[in-house]
């Protein structure tokens, strides 16, 4: 079956520079990014099946090629702007085409090549307790696409709905998009329960992710938030005083200074109070917690790994001795673990040899490499975890960032280089491993999905290689692009669009810590509390990484995915009590998670070109006439309008029940 061929290779580089630069603007605008596998899996069989006429494999290599663009695109904009930010003008200057262009090139391909020995161990070895459920999702689309009939059916029904669903909300939004409920709003709640969120993103595809990772793992991560939206926010806000808190996201780059209003939870400094107190404790306190709770849940898994980790490369290795004669069968060929060896020096090496990135002298740099490395050795084998249990979507990438750049800094300081001269170093560093462990996690994705349909490992990792070249010309093009200042921005002396007109929430945080670090001000106490929660949690059975993602994300992500996996643990209740078991191999072909991949697929979709959308200002205002949230508010009020979203929310939810439930032709009564 044609499987790695040029029209395939030429529709996943397309569909990779179009979502890369919409994964830019949405990241760079709110902090966000919107998984592109799936939206591209279903291009792929939408377009290239009937127009080009390819085949599940080829359609699998365009998905893989196109959905390195997401990653890239991530992990450039988490963390090199911070450039812009740190204590130096000179600093600035590194943030030009071709540092953004090496360092995402770089980045992106030791994230691939790190997992090429780690795909035995984690995707197949583990294939029943990872999910992986975007990559699972992503199979779930082709394979559905290419069997037709009902198959198609249950997944393009999901699809239809969310689209549906997404025009309601994003389009003409009768749908609200978060319903909160704040205590800070009562008077009388306010004062015995402070500043406690009960808020949800109510969007398609965090209900299908939510029922394709199942009940277990989507409530231990909502048990991390309630613990921070729901404990720590009022415990905080009854002990510190509104000015304190603007103080510390003064430290952290969030608020000019105190004198000045703005800052996340909107500061007012005539009144010395926040709009929202709960936003604003959870960006100055709650993060740092979160950031120190992922890195020691990240170290308990790469302990508890560390036997499969050591198996898997032997095996890797006992391949060379095989090189010329390997008698594995097509879809266990992966690259030859020299490529991997010898691929990740020849970075290093490459690094210390390039004088335009930040270093004063070879050996500087190439300190840089070695870190990067060892760090990127880490992470990826923890983001892959991480992105098996709740998927790219919502992985922490910015938390291990974080933790890599308190690691780096603090190497620095052990040696001596302390001051301002080596924060853009300690960010070359953050930003590559950030861009390692988020393509890693997409590799992870793709190489799941590639398992699931029968794909050549082999031609996957080339196809990473291609996508990653392919979408770092598209993203550092983009993101310089979009750098570009208004007039109105000159005349009043600004001189980028980046920290003004868009916000780069993550990049900001990375380089105030590094700023902090290297100057020897941070606040560990938070960073160690969170750590030894994990700690805790770990102690107690339960798997502290799950916990520690839910303690970062906010409430408004792991809730509605919680609802999804109670509704898959409904469904799952009710077989049983049927005696109805799925054939073995067949379990992504039920129904229930059929049409859940349509809910992540169309809802995904919908979000990468509604972010597209934004960017013209005829369509902003065009589509500002279309809203409906205006005249319902004031119909309805602001409850009843949540209210309403709440309940088109719940109408999505039992039209996947009812999909779960519906008996079907391919599972057999016990």
């Amino acid at each position: 079956m044609k499987e790695f061929t040029f029209k395939a290779l030429a529709m996943g580089s397309v569909f990779g520079v179009l979502f890369g630069a919409s994964t830019v603007y949405l990241a760079l605008k709110a902090g966000l990014t919107v998984s592109a596998s799936i939206p591209i899996a279903v291009l792929a069989i939408t377009l290239g099946r009937k127009l080009f006429r390819t085949t599940i494999l080829e359609n699998n290599i365009i998905q893989t090629t196109g959905s390195a663009s997401e990653s890239i695109a991530a992990g450039v904009v988490f963390t090199l702007p911070g450039f812009l930010f740190l204590s130096t003008a000179e600093a600035g200057n590194y943030f030009n085409y071709a540092v953004i262009f090496i360092l995402a090139i770089f980045g992106g391909m030791l994230g691939t090549l790190l997992m090429i020995p780690l795909r035995r161990s984690l995707i197949v070895k583990e294939h029943e307790t990872l999910p992986y459920p975007e990559g699972t999702a992503c199979a779930s689309v082709l394979k559905a696409g290419e069997k037709g009939g009902d198959f198609a059916k249950a997944a393009f029904r999901g699809l239809g709905f969310a689209f549906v669903y997404a025009l309601g909300q994003k389009m003409f939004r009768f749908i609200a998009e978060t319903p909160v409920f704040d205590t800070a709003k009562s008077k009388v709640l306010n004062g015995i329960f402070p500043s406690a969120q009960l808020s949800a993103d109510i969007t398609p595809e965090y209900m299908g992710v939510g029922y394709i990772i199942g009940p277990k793992i989507a409530g231990v991560l909502v048990a991390g938030s309630i613990l921070s939206w729901f404990v720590m926010q009022p415990l905080l806000a009854s002990l510190i005083d509104p000015v304190r808190i603007a103080q510390q996201q003064v430290k952290l780059g969030f608020l000019k200074d105190v004198a000045t209003a703005g800052g996340y939870g909107g500061w007012d400094p005539i009144t010395r109070t926040f709009a929202d107190p709960a936003s604003a404790i959870y960006r100055a306190y709650i993060r740092l917690i979160g950031a120190g709770a992922v890195a020691m849940g990240g170290l308990i898994t790469l302990i508890k790994t560390i036997p499969t980790i050591v198996s898997s490369f032997s095996e890797s290795i006992g391949s060379v001795k095989e090189a010329g004669k390997d008698t594995r069968i097509r879809t266990e060929r992966d690259l030859s673990i020299r490529v991997v060896l010898f691929g990740s020096l020849a970075l290093v090496v490459a690094i210390g040899c390039l004088s335009i990135i930040p270093g004063d002298s070879f050996f500087n740099r190439l300190l840089i490499g070695v870190l990067i490395l060892v760090f990127g050795a880490f992470f990826v084998t923890v983001a892959s975890r991480i992105v098996g249990i709740i998927g790219s979507s919502n992985s922490p990438v910015s938390g291990m960032t974080i933790a890599t750049v308190m690691g780096t800094c603090l190497t620095f300081l052990a040696v001596g280089w302390s001051g301002k001269v080596y924060e853009p170093m300690a960010l070359v560093v953050g930003g590559m491993v950030c861009i390692a462990a988020s393509n890693a996690g997409g590799t992870s994705q793709d190489l799941k999905t590639g398992y699931l349909v029968g794909a050549t490992p082999r031609y996957q990792q080339l196809a990473l290689f291609i996508g990653v070249l392919v979408s770092s010309i598209a993203v550092g093009f983009t993101i310089k692009l979009l750098d570009i200042p208004s007039p109105e921005l000159v005349a009043k002396g600004i001189h980028h669009a980046i920290g003004s007109t868009y916000n780069a929430p993550q990049a900001t945080l990375m380089a105030t810590l590094i700023k902090g670090i290297q100057s020897r001000n941070l606040d560990w106490n938070f960073v160690l509390a969170g750590a030894f929660l994990a700690l805790v949690v770990e102690l107690c059975g339960v798997r502290a990484l799950s916990f520690a993602i839910g303690v970062y994300l906010p409430l408004s992500t792991t809730l509605p995915i919680f609802m999804g996996g109670a509704i898959r643990g409904l469904v799952d209740k009710v077989k049983k009590s049927r005696g109805v078991i799925a054939k073995a191999g067949e379990e992504d072909l039920e129904k229930g998670n059929l049409f859940a991949t349509g809910l992540v697929a169309g809802g995904a979709l919908m979000g990468v070109i509604f972010a597209f959308l934004k960017i013209p200002d005829k369509v902003v205002a065009f589509l500002q006439r279309l809203s409906l949230e205006k005249t319902l508010t004031s119909g309805l009020g602001e409850i009843g309008y949540y209210l309403l979203g709440v309940a088109f929310f719940a109408v999505m939810g039992y039209a996947l029940y009812r999909a779960g439930v519906q008996r079907e032709k391919i599972v057999e009564e016990a």
